[in-house]
């Protein structure tokens, strides 16, 4: 096992099921009070330099909730600000934490601290993939649909880092993924071409959101402007329009079907209040499981566990 985890294709099979389900174990002990102390005298140092609510609140969580400790820090509070060389900062740090966890623009951050770092390195969110968001979004398919190989899962919208790391999944675990983007919006090709080389069931991409999603079992969106994407606000809103997430468009999909967004949302932009707030919607156990996936994360590289 890679003793960083900076993207879904680093891991075998066996290796993501085993994050699955011990956060699946983790959760049922939370539930029944049973106070975990693994992390017991470890430390993990947090740097952001993108702004958080659920992913900072859940690592925290997590940690604390495993007996550890937190070190946070934005990246204007660090000499990262004044042109410090990442080797640098990852050599100091790891001598001070346990675990790095990164949530930053390029993938090459996380990728140089990984390679100067003696402890592991968390991609907690680039530009380029989301790995950690995507687990714990599987581990909500499966609680409440059962095995994705049996599913037809939906990607709708923007081909940003949530579908880069959604297209690692399916290949490496083996599921079917179809994936609606308008042109000029798809996932990063060579992601995209690396993924359906190894996939067991199709990695399909669609132009037409009614044609993805007829019959899907799980749907799942994003916002249509990301962060870093703001200047292209106004031109995404008019090319997105199509892809929203409405009572209409949910209703070519199974009956049964669960609605799937890592928050936060934009109402009546990508979704509709009507479908974020319906029953169909599982959004708030999604971000819940965040938690319980980020104990499993920093359990398993932690202790090397996997």
């Amino acid at each position: 096992m890679s003793n960083h985890l900076l993207a879904l294709q680093d891991f075998t099979p066996a290796q993501l099921h085993s994050f699955l389900d011990r956060a699946a174990v983790l959760k049922k002990e939370t539930a029944s009070s049973l106070r975990h102390q693994q992390l017991a005298g470890k430390s993990i140092c947090m740097l952001f330099e993108k702004p958080s609510t659920r992913t900072r609140v859940s690592f925290e969580a997590a940690m604390y909730g495993l007996g550890g400790q937190v070190i946070f820090m934005q990246a204007r509070e660090t000499q990262l600000d004044r042109g410090e060389p990442l080797k640098d900062m990852a050599r100091v740090l790891c001598r001070y934490a346990d675990a790095l966890v990164v949530r930053t623009y390029g993938q090459q951050v996380v990728e140089e601290l990984a390679r100067y770092s003696e402890v592991p390195v968390i991609n907690a969110l680039t530009d380029l993939h989301h790995p950690c968001q995507v687990l714990s979004d599987l581990m909500t398919v499966i609680e409440k649909k059962g095995d994705p190989k049996k599913l037809k899962i939906v990607w709708l919208g923007d081909g940003n880092n949530m579908a880069n790391s959604w297209i690692q999944a399916a290949a490496v675990l083996g599921f079917s993924l179809t994936l609606a983007c308008p042109a000029g919006y798809d996932p990063d090709p060579v992601i995209l071409e690396a993924a359906r080389k190894i996939a067991a069931q199709p990695i399909t991409l669609l132009r037409d959101p009614a044609e993805a999603v007829q019959g899907a079992d799980v749907i799942n969106i994003d916002v249509w402007t990301s962060m870093g994407k703001e200047k292209e606000k106004e031109k995404r809103l008019a090319v997105f329009r199509p892809y929203q997430l409405n009572a209409a468009l949910l209703a070519q999909a199974a009956k049964d079907a669960i609605v799937l967004h890592c928050l936060p949302a934009h109402r009546d932009e990508e979704i509709t209040e009507e479908v974020l707030e319906g029953p169909q919607s599982v959004v708030f156990d999604q971000s819940e499981n965040k938690m319980h996936m980020h104990k499993a994360i920093l359990e398993a590289l932690i202790c090397g566990t996997v």
